[in-house]
């Protein structure tokens, strides 16, 4: 346990980790997403729809950071998959294995199939600057990511996440990002004052890019012909 214990001060440190203070990303951001990520998603789900080998090791780097891969579809750019993680990882597995979960296994949806390919777009979001919030309303909307953990109406512990970017792309407040975020946890019961000064939340910020399948084709083309 003591082992795990300065595992966590050291992930805390790297991802700038401080309780009670606000770390902009402005002038500290780690500025190592890329569009190669997203890219690189692309070719993870098209090998795994059609049974290919999978892609050679991609060229960016291979750092540890938690991470999540969201998967929307068509012209309105409707959710399709969002799945990822608050655990550390190396960034070329961690987007080979969540390039495909969340594809084909975020519960909320059927899996991606072949016909939808060429309709999706894809966003890797790199976490970091993590903080312990006050309360539930200790964050802010547009530059906060929001994790939060709360007992659901028979005491079991639940968590529940919502990147940087959903509320406002919602167009809800902070109440009621919270009370969606609780129902997107599986709580049921009312959602009471209460209930929401009982939730434990820790926000974070992250870096995130998007690429449409009309930039990964013309990347793919331009791959094909050898252009950087």
């Amino acid at each position: 346990m003591a082992s795990g214990s300065r595992n966590e001060e050291r992930w805390k440190e790297r991802n700038g980790y401080h309780p009670g203070t606000m770390v902009g990303t402005q002038g500290r951001g780690f500025r190592i997403i890329k569009p190669e990520m997203c890219y690189f998603c692309f070719d993870v789900l098209y090998c795994h729809l059609y049974n290919l080998q999978p892609p050679q090791v991609p060229s960016f780097c291979n750092e540890n950071y938690p991470l999540f891969v969201t998967w929307k579809i068509g012209k309105d750019q409707k959710l399709r998959g969002c799945i990822g993680t608050f655990n550390e990882m190396h960034l070329h597995q961690g987007l080979r294995e969540y390039a495909v979960t969340s594809a084909m296994k975020d519960s909320r949806f059927s899996p991606v199939s072949r016909e939808e390919f060429p309709s999706l777009h894809v966003s890797v979001s790199i976490l970091c600057h993590f903080e312990d919030g006050a309360d539930y309303t200790d964050w802010d909307l547009g530059t906060h990511g929001i994790r939060i953990e709360f007992n659901n109406e028979r005491g079991s512990k639940k968590t529940a996440t919502f990147l940087p970017e959903v509320p406002t792309a919602q167009g809800w407040d902070k109440i009621q990002t919270i009370d969606s975020l609780l129902r997107k946890g599986g709580y049921k019961g009312a959602v009471t004052p209460e209930v929401r000064r009982s939730i434990r939340l820790v926000r974070y910020q992250s870096e995130m890019i998007s690429v449409t399948y009309a930039d990964y084709l013309h990347h793919c083309r331009s791959r094909s012909q050898g252009e950087h």
